[in-house]
């Protein structure tokens, strides 16, 4: 297969499994480029591995922040716009990438899709929380390590404040009740699932993020690719991003540029060893080839092997949880496009593993499947 037609596919892909029925703009957009050798040949200019969707289109979002005055920004409504997708949509669009071309294939050489999702934090809390409870480290704390971290925004979570709404009529809320940030979730339970018992409260005694490009959010330069990164037609992610990019200035985790398998080990000796160590992932691993993605498994097992580790991952089942808790085809994001909130531990070189619930990609809604 062409690196051609493997853009195509994902674009295809992108199209009736990610955006559909959540992003009308995106899904439409995508749909199209599928079919158009043109555009979705500009991906090309990218590492095989990063030529995805979502890095076309923060691209185009990018160019679009630009030149706000262009016809095409109606159609986004980040900036201000409110037509919905209509016949001039998509030939507005490719007229628009063709006639910068050469600015699309630079940003999408240079740049990586770097989504700081907050909303995923509400996937993440109930995990770390558990673990920290678990965990007893000194005061009840531990260390976070958060890998493919972009600008960090997600190691906050423990300042965050949230509310889940059961399906049952039942609300739990945790986090601070004073923050700036504030998230809900949706959460229903699964089948025999029993309603989780969510820690009021996380205590971070360290958090260190990891990403071969870290993101300084105090940077609007930076901060603007960031919300590049975002969907265009979901400008409440643009305002929950920035809000938490705000908050973090007034306790900034340390970023550390390097590999996800290679510096692993170095980035997590920045994490004080009397601190338990919960390494994170939300929606990482997909972006990493199937050997990588291995090896991260293994160097986890390694870093494990010195000190307690736990591994809480917000990813496809695919991507992640298949390494460590195998033959759970049912949670396949191909089944059900949803992510698995999971978590891994090891002892003495045996690893267990659970899944705790499916969750949308965005941390709207979770379905708690633990007992």
């Amino acid at each position: 297969m062409s690196d051609l037609d493997r853009i195509k596919r994902r674009l295809r892909r992108f199209a009736e499994h990610d955006a559909g029925g959540t992003s009308p703009l995106y899904e439409h957009l995508a749909a199209q480029a599928a079919e158009d050798d043109d555009i979705a040949g500009l991906l090309t200019a990218a590492d095989p591995e990063d030529a995805q969707p979502t890095l076309l289109l923060a691209a185009a979002h990018r160019l679009v922040q630009a030149d706000p005055i262009h016809p095409l920004s109606r159609y986004y409504p980040s900036l201000g716009g409110f037509d919905g997708v209509d016949s001039q949509t998509w030939p507005l669009f490719r007229e628009f990438l063709l006639e910068r071309a050469d600015k699309v294939r630079e940003l999408v050489s240079t740049r990586f899709t770097q989504t700081n999702e907050v909303r995923r934090a509400t996937t993440l809390y109930p995990a770390v929380a558990m673990v920290a409870k678990q965990a007893k480290g000194p005061k009840g704390a531990v260390g976070l390590l958060e890998v493919g971290c972009s600008a960090g925004l997600l190691l906050g979570l423990a300042t965050y404040g949230y509310h889940y709404q059961c399906d049952g009529g039942e609300q739990i809320a945790a986090g601070p009740a004073r923050t700036p940030v504030g998230l809900h979730c949706a959460l229903e339970l699964g089948e025999g699932a029993a309603l989780p018992k969510v820690p009021k409260k996380l205590v971070v005694g360290a958090k260190v993020g990891l990403d071969r490009s870290p993101v300084d959010s105090a940077d609007e330069d930076e901060l603007a690719w960031l919300e590049a990164c975002v969907w265009a037609d979901q400008p409440d992610r643009i305002r929950l991003l920035r809000t938490a990019a705000a908050a973090q200035r007034k306790d900034p985790p340390e970023l550390v540029t390097g590999d996800a398998v290679a510096d692993l080990a170095s980035a997590a000796a920045r994490v004080p060893t009397e601190l338990p160590l919960v390494v994170f992932t939300s929606w990482v691993l997909a972006y990493l080839a199937a050997e990588q993605r291995a090896a991260f498994v293994s160097a986890l097992a390694e870093v494990a092997a010195d000190r307690p580790l736990w591994w809480v991952t917000a990813e496809p089942y695919e991507s992640a949880l298949v390494h460590v808790l195998p033959g759970r085809d049912e949670l396949a994001y191909t089944r059900t496009a949803q992510s698995v909130l999971g978590v891994a531990t090891w002892n003495g070189g045996t690893v267990q593993a659970q899944a705790l619930a499916l969750a949308s990609s965005h941390g709207q809604r979770m379905t708690w499947l633990a007992r």
